[in-house]
């Protein structure tokens, strides 16, 4: 069968709120029934099956031995889909005959071949459990284990929720979710607890490291439909909001809120090139979300940068000039503040809110309109021709914005700057599906394009931030100088990269649009 579940990790504070939400919900067809759980995990010493995507356990449940196999493991939006097969094992022994499933058998046995299967890792856990019915009729089971994870000689205490679908649709398990973690601070788990079985056994932690999260590349194909490839366009962005949102929570590096905000942006880009195949009322809403949850994160984004692309390298160059020093302590506390705001938000409901209903209508085909007779024939079109489409409506953009290139205020080329970045973002998303190297020599051309107006925009943020009454360092008078240093000089330098803008974009236009 089929597992499909949403798991979160808790802390103690998180496990008491789970609890008193699942009483005040009042959806539970009997208490809650608690018992000890003792699972071990079984690979070859070089953890072949482990390495093929496959768990073997033996679990003991009151005085019941179990073997189950675990496979072809999928993680979108939150939800985890797990292939099971289990079976008795008469006391506790393992034997792969057991398995009923043939094709499972023989591919565990190829795998294992000449290998000798040991306990690697296991989990002792005290799993309270609840089956809550919903009122659309679904059943979810609510188990939380409390206990700890153990791998040889080293242990690590850990502590999980797992919302199980048991009867009815998917939706149910996102709208519980909404309901049980009202306050937001919900984490999502992205690993099973055999994963992290494994992970203790040979690094000694259970979490993986915090990490910034770049953008990945979605392979799309041509034979793909326009639905799928719209929803796998989506995932990729959801994965990358909701690490990175976890990277701002727990640490400080600049690259957090960079690879956050990027993450916005590429989500309102992709929802600009799909609208007309999945365009729906709940899109919009999204988009304004994420538009919303974008401007507060580039609060903190924009001092990172005034940090550390502007002001230090300017303090490198001119070391004894103490005005450097004011204003960066000025603009350091400032960002501090802003990254508290920031972080409240993070936690809170509202982006909570916000990751769940993406996910939700990513994995709920929310874009389904039953009163749109003509909604099949767009999402079975094939990816390649919206492609053609959606690249002509961006490119037809950006030329209208670059119209008299020489001549353009500050604010169209602000403007301009913005249509490029689309275009860049679409590219990214259909470029796969085109020539590999036109692609990357039209992304040359148009990265050193891009760079003009990031020296264009790094201007204009310091001019923001550091030119009004409340700004940093605005009653410091050495500060102040140290603001006439950096402004001067990135006038120059912005305004000299500018004079090469023209011959940029004609040879970006030389170039042509690879898709043609």
């Amino acid at each position: 069968m089929t597992e499909i579940e949403l798991k979160f990790v808790l802390d103690e504070d998180g496990t008491k709120r789970l609890r008193s939400s699942l009483k005040q919900l009042q959806l539970a067809e009997s208490g809650v029934h608690s018992r000890n759980l003792r699972s071990v995990y079984y690979d070859t010493e070089d953890h072949r099956l482990h390495e093929a995507g496959i768990a073997l356990r033996m679990r003991r449940d009151g005085r019941l031995w179990i073997q189950t196999v675990k496979s072809d493991v999928t993680l979108n939006g939150g939800l985890m889909r797990t292939r099971e097969v289990e079976q008795h094992a008469p006391g506790g022994r393992l034997d792969l005959s057991l398995i009923p499933d043939l094709t499972l058998r023989l591919q565990i046995e190829e795998t294992v071949g000449d290998g000798e299967l040991a306990p690697v890792c296991e989990t002792q856990m005290k799993r309270s459990a609840s089956t809550l019915t919903m009122e659309n009729g679904s059943k979810v089971e609510l188990a939380i284990d409390t206990g700890e994870i153990v791998a040889g000689e080293v242990s690590a205490p850990f502590r999980e929720a797992e919302l199980e679908l048991k009867e009815g649709d998917v939706d149910s398990l996102y709208d519980l979710t909404s309901r049980l973690f009202p306050e937001g601070g919900l984490h999502l788990s992205t690993l099973p607890k055999s994963a992290r079985g494994y992970m203790l056994a040979e690094t000694g932690t259970i979490e993986t490291e915090v990490a910034p999260r770049n953008a990945y590349g979605v392979p799309l194909t041509s034979e793909m439909t326009s639905e799928i490839a719209a929803r796998d366009v989506l995932r990729e962005c959801f994965e990358q909001i909701s690490a990175n949102v976890d990277v701002v929570l727990d640490t400080t590096a600049p690259e957090g809120p960079h690879q956050l905000r990027i993450g916005l942006r590429r989500l309102r880009s992709a929802f600009g090139i799909f609208r007309p195949i999945i365009g729906h009322p709940e899109l919009q809403r999204l988009n304004e979300e994420a538009k919303f949850i974008g401007s507060e994160v580039g609060a903190l984004r924009d001092l990172d940068v005034v940090i550390t692309d502007i002001i230090d390298p300017a303090e490198e160059e001119h070391p004894n000039e103490p005005g450097f020093r004011a204003l960066r302590t000025a603009i350091d506390s400032r960002r501090e503040h802003v990254r508290t705001t920031l972080r409240e938000l993070l936690r809170g409901p509202r982006v909570q809110t916000f990751q769940i209903d993406l996910a939700r209508f990513i994995e709920t085909r929310r874009w389904l309109a039953p009163e749109d007779f003509e909604q099949t024939a767009r999402l079975a079109r094939p990816i390649r021709d919206h492609a053609q489409t959606a690249l002509n409506k961006r490119w037809k953009s950006v030329r209208k914005h670059a119209r008299g290139i020489d001549h353009l205020t500050i604010d169209e080329r602000h403007e301009l700057r913005k249509e490029l970045k689309k275009l860049r973002y679409t590219i990214e998303f259909l470029g796969p599906l085109y020539s590999q190297k036109k692609v990357a020599d039209f992304v040359k051309r148009m990265k050193k394009l891009q760079n003009v107006f990031g020296d264009l925009n790094d201007l204009a943020m310091a001019e923001e931030l550091l030119c009004k009454p409340d700004s940093p360092g605005a009653r410091n008078a050495a500060a102040q100088r140290a603001v006439g240093w950096v402004l001067g000089s990135r006038t120059v330098h912005s305004e000299a990269a500018w004079s090469h803008a023209k011959e940029m974009w004609h040879g970006v236009t030389r170039t042509g649009p690879f898709w043609k």
